[in-house]
């Protein structure tokens, strides 16, 4: 039986998180409301709330209180946050601007000045569709989509926004109860915690570090947003070692040397890159030297569009292949079962863009390479074949393993023998990536898009082996990040100039540290028998790991000290513990909460990193069928399907 809403007030909804993830799971609802809770808002009405002490639409990592030089990761013209014809969805599609699209109307027919101020203004006047930029600027756009989206609500539909924090969520009878610090409670019917990347207490070992680091005199920056870091600890002059080399890390080169007064010339002096950059100090650097698993940056993002149209995906790993797997019941090894789907996936994403890109590079033609590369066996030697025979340069040819361990074959004696090798790798890089000759990078980037959206089923699904959940799939998801996640190219060119000038020094891959009273030494597979490099200061250049059981959200450390939410943690066969993924345990289907006793609470849910669904960031390239706006619209419509029977309609039925 349904139930009912109270009579003393309308059918209400709580979004704990105002960012971009809130406002597209918001936009959603404004989308589907028409539809699906009519009776509601052609009576009492529907009231939403949102809840985030940061800016509406922007939220914290977007706001526009931070560095004026930290920039998105992403081109102008590849950033949405609507719908398109591309997304298939049980809801509508409704069409919005792109921030490209909003950045020209603004400027051609608004007041940039007024409603930007004159520094943003100044930057949008620069503006153009392969721009990189600043997230104060996106933050413009963000809060613009969220005014959209109120403007567009139905009627009977009421936004409301609260400029502060949620810090309990309790249940009164079937109302759940959501306490504000700003000392207020919100009642609501459902509550969707949407709060984005969050905050954890240090880990065990990170306190332990910490604590001895200032035993000894010394200092030691754990993991967390770069942007929020102290980084005036670091003097001038100093040696300090980072430990991580993705984005964060990238961040922490962008406020260290130009936050400091630093500055990037055009450097003519290099024929092979007439966008290489030579770093003018200001006197106030720090020396980094930094390494990581990988021992390199991040791939650069590509700085050009398909030549060959967007290749037919999925088509090895397809949705039908995947209900195949989770209809099995498991145990499903990603290893052994999945990544050979995966590798052909992204194959075949490179390479139908190198052959209808590039056809000039080629020795047959796509239909007769598509016929044999489908029968060929990922990693076979008839598959080898195929690609040697038709595909004569090595470059143009798919090498997964190279691009998840760029620094494979390098060795040096020593630091300063090894920074020109890894300048040299990760310049090619670079150059492949804005070279439109090596159009075949995008084209698998979008297959591995699709791939992870099929992984993410699979991963919600319960079917993967534990071993698989404990270390395949945190594998793919770094390989992923360091593919699809990269710095824009200026940024390498910055690093690289950086390196030049020896105030970024590259330790290679294997990274390992310890420490002693004479500070922290820092050792890497690559300098294989060269003494260790010490400093004084170690930063850990990365977002803190997941951690339900640590984190500094009070809302959801009361659930999970009451039994009401769940930290994922992966088991063997046995029981035995194999590790826990810090993730909030969500139903696959639309993130509705799961509890201790093996339950899920109907009413409340949750979307975002912080959950065991992942997606592909809150905001995504147009006409790329996003999954996270798919996933936002099956929770936005789980949401609303959870609401009560309206009190006008139970007394037109009586």
């Amino acid at each position: 039986m349904p139930r009912v809403a109270s009579s003393s007030r309308a059918p209400s909804v709580v979004i704990v998180g105002a960012g971009p993830r809130g406002t597209g799971l918001l936009e959603r609802m404004v989308a589907s409301g028409p539809e699906l809770y009519a009776r509601a808002l052609d009576g009492p009405g529907l009231d939403v709330h949102l809840v985030d002490p940061f800016p509406p639409g922007a939220g914290r990592i977007w706001r526009s209180a931070q560095s004026s030089l930290l920039a998105m990761n992403s081109m102008a013209a590849d950033v949405t946050m609507w719908t398109d014809d591309s997304v298939v969805c049980a809801g509508p599609v409704t069409p919005g601007p792109s921030f490209w699209d909003w950045a020209r109307e603004l400027r051609e027919h608004g007041d940039p000045v007024a409603e930007l101020g004159p520094a943003a203004a100044a930057e949008l006047a620069t503006v153009t569709a392969s721009t990189f930029p600043t997230r104060r600027l996106q933050s413009h756009y963000l809060a613009a989509v969220l005014r959209e989206v109120i403007a567009r609500a139905p009627a009977g539909m009421r936004v409301h926004l609260h400029r502060t924090g949620a810090e309990s969520l309790t249940e009164d009878g079937p109302d759940q109860l959501v306490g504000l610090a700003d000392g207020s409670t919100l009642r609501a019917d459902a509550v969707v915690l949407a709060s984005g990347h969050l905050d954890a207490t240090p880990t065990d070992a990170e306190r332990a570090l910490q604590d001895r680091a200032r035993e000894l005199g010394l200092r030691y920056l754990p993991p967390e947003q770069t942007s929020d870091s102290d980084l005036s600890v670091i003097e001038p002059g100093e040696r300090v070692l980072a430990r991580g080399l993705g984005l964060a890390f990238v961040d922490l080169a962008v406020l260290l040397f130009e936050g400091r007064g630093g500055r990037y010339v055009v450097d003519p002096s290099d024929p092979a890159d007439p966008q290489a950059l030579r770093y003018v100090p200001s006197g106030r650097e720090p020396v980094l030297v930094a390494g990581s698993p990988r021992g390199a940056t991040y791939h650069s993002k590509t700085h050009y569009q398909l030549r060959g149209g967007r290749p037919p995906l999925p088509h090895f790993l397809t949705p039908e292949v995947t209900d195949a797997l989770i209809d099995g019941g498991g145990p499903v090894d990603v290893g052994g079962q999945v990544w050979p789907l995966m590798a052909k996936e992204i194959g075949w994403g490179w390479y139908h863009e190198l052959f209808h890109g590039h056809p000039d590079r080629v020795r047959t033609g796509w239909a007769d390479f598509a016929t044999r590369f489908e029968a060929a066996a990922h990693g076979s030697a008839e598959e080898a074949a195929l690609v040697e025979r038709t595909v004569p340069d090595p470059l143009d040819r798919l090498d997964l393993t190279a691009l998840d361990r760029p620094l494979d074959g390098i060795t040096a004696p020593d630091l300063g023998t090894l920074q020109p090798l890894v300048r040299a790798r990760i310049a090619e890089d670079l150059r492949q990536h804005v070279d439109e000759r090596h159009t075949p990078h995008l084209g698998a980037f979008v297959a591995m898009l699709s791939v992870y959206t099929e992984t993410t089923r699979l991963a919600g699904s319960g079917v993967l082996s534990p071993r698989s959940r404990a270390r395949d799939l945190p594998w793919w998801q770094s390989f992923f990040n360091s593919v699809a996640s990269g710095p824009p190219g200026f940024r390498v060119r910055e690093l690289l100039a950086l390196s030049r000038a020896g105030f970024v020094q590259f330790l290679g891959a294997g990274m390992d540290v310890t420490l002693d009273d004479r500070g922290f030494h820092a050792t890497s597979a690559t300098l294989a028998g060269a003494g260790p490099v010490t400093a004084a200061v170690l930063v850990d250049a990365r977002l803190p790991d997941p951690s339900l059981a640590r984190t500094a959200d009070p809302l959801l450390a009361d659930l999970l000290a009451r039994g009401e939410a769940v930290e994922e943690i992966l088991r063997d066969d046995d029981g035995a513990v194999l590790r826990s993924t810090g993730l909030l345990s969500v139903r696959p289907a639309d993130g509705a909460l799961h509890t201790a006793s093996g339950g899920v609470h109907e009413q409340r849910f949750a979307v975002g990193p912080h959950t065991t669904v992942k997606v592909a960031g809150a905001f995504t390239r147009p006409g790329m069928n996003a999954q996270s706006l798919r996933y936002n619209d099956a929770v936005a419509r789980a949401v609303l399907a959870a609401l009560p029977e309206p009190p006008a309609r139970r007394r037109s039925a009586a």
